[in-house]
C-alpha cells in the first residue's frame, strides 16, 4: 500500500469539496482516484489521489466536460475506449424531465446519481443552463397553477440549493473582482443567485454569499468590509428591493429576480436575462 494512502473517502470529500457520490463516479468511469487497500480492506486515498481531484476542479471549471478534465490529468489515454467512444451528449430535456420526476418522487438518492451523471458529461455552466435553470422555472411555473404541491416544491428546491452550494465551496477564493451576493429582508427564494454566483465564479470572479433574508444593515456592513466591485440583490417582489436605494449611493448595485422589473431603485442597474447568460454579460 502507498505510503501516504490514508485518506478515506469522506475526508477526501472534506478536503476536495467534492461529494462523495461524484468522486466515486469519477473513479468508477475514469479511474482519476487510485485507492488502495487496508489490511482491513478499507478503500483508503493518497495525496495524489487529492491532487487529481484538485486538477479536475481547476480543469472543469475552465470550462471543460469530466471526461476531458480527466484525459488531462492523465488518467484516460486518447486511444482509450472511454476516448474513442466518447460521452454520451447531455441532453436537456430528458436531463430534465429525469431529475424532475425524482425530485418530485422524494428520492433524492436518485436525484443526485442524476447530478453525478451530468456533472461527468457537462460543464458546470451547461448544466445550470440547460438543466437546472429551465427546471427551477418550470417548478415555480407548474406550483403556481396547482401542478405540484408545496411539499414537492420544497423538496426539490432544498436538494437542488444544497448541491449548489456544495459546487460553491471555495468560490470565495482567488484573485477576480469580488461580488457580494444576498436576497433582501423576507425574500427567501435564493436558487437564482446561487446558479448565478456559481456561472460568475466561473468567469474568475469571487464570490461573497449572505443568502436568503439579509437585512439592508447587514448588506451594507459586508460591503463595508469586502468592498467588492458590485452588489448583486435578488427578489421575486419589487418592495424589498426598494429598500436598497441608499446603497446605490456609495456602491454598483444590481438587482435581479422577478421583482427587479418593477422596482424602483434609483441608480440601480437590472439584471435582465437568465443567472448564466447575466453572469457573462456583467463586466468588473
Amino acid at each position: 500500500m502507498a505510503g501516504d494512502a490514508h485518506l478515506r473517502i469522506g475526508e477526501l470529500s472534506r478536503r476536495s469539496g467534492v461529494s462523495v457520490e461524484l468522486l466515486r463516479a469519477w473513479e468508477r468511469r475514469y479511474g482519476v482516484l487510485r485507492p488502495q487497500r487496508s489490511a482491513g480492506g478499507l478503500r483508503l486515498y493518497s495525496s495524489g489521489d487529492l491532487d487529481r481531484v484538485r486538477a479536475m476542479q481547476r480543469h472543469m471549471h475552465d470550462g471543460l466536460a469530466a471526461r476531458e478534465a480527466a484525459a488531462l490529468v492523465g488518467q484516460v489515454s486518447t486511444d482509450s475506449p472511454i476516448s474513442r467512444s466518447g460521452t454520451p451528449p447531455l441532453d436537456p430535456a430528458r436531463a430534465r424531465t429525469e431529475l424532475g420526476d425524482a425530485l418530485e418522487a422524494f428520492d433524492e438518492p436518485e436525484a443526485q446519481a442524476i447530478l453525478d451523471g451530468l456533472l461527468a458529461v457537462a460543464t458546470l455552466n451547461a448544466l445550470l443552463s440547460e438543466v437546472v435553470v429551465p427546471y427551477l422555472h418550470d417548478v415555480g411555473e407548474r406550483w403556481q397553477r396547482g401542478e405540484l404541491s408545496i411539499a414537492q416544491e420544497h423538496f426539490a428546491s432544498n436538494v437542488l440549493r444544497g448541491r449548489l452550494l456544495g459546487l460553491a465551496r471555495g468560490w470565495g477564493r482567488g484573485d477576480g473582482p469580488r461580488a457580494l451576493l444576498a436576497c433582501p429582508e423576507g425574500e427567501r427564494h435564493d436558487l437564482g443567485l446561487i446558479a448565478f454566483g456559481l456561472a460568475l465564479r466561473d468567469r474568475g470572479w469571487r464570490i461573497h454569499y449572505l443568502g436568503p433574508d439579509t437585512p439592508a444593515e447587514s448588506l451594507e456592513e459586508a460591503a463595508q468590509r469586502t468592498d467588492p466591485a458590485v452588489i448583486v440583490v435578488s427578489a421575486v417582489r419589487s418592495e424589498p428591493l426598494e429598500q436598497l436605494a441608499a446603497l446605490t449611493t456609495r456602491h454598483r448595485v444590481v438587482i435581479a429576480g422577478a421583482g427587479a422589473a418593477g422596482a424602483r431603485v434609483p441608480g440601480a442597474e437590472r439584471m435582465t436575462t437568465d443567472p448564466v447568460t447575466a453572469a457573462g454579460q456583467l463586466a468588473p
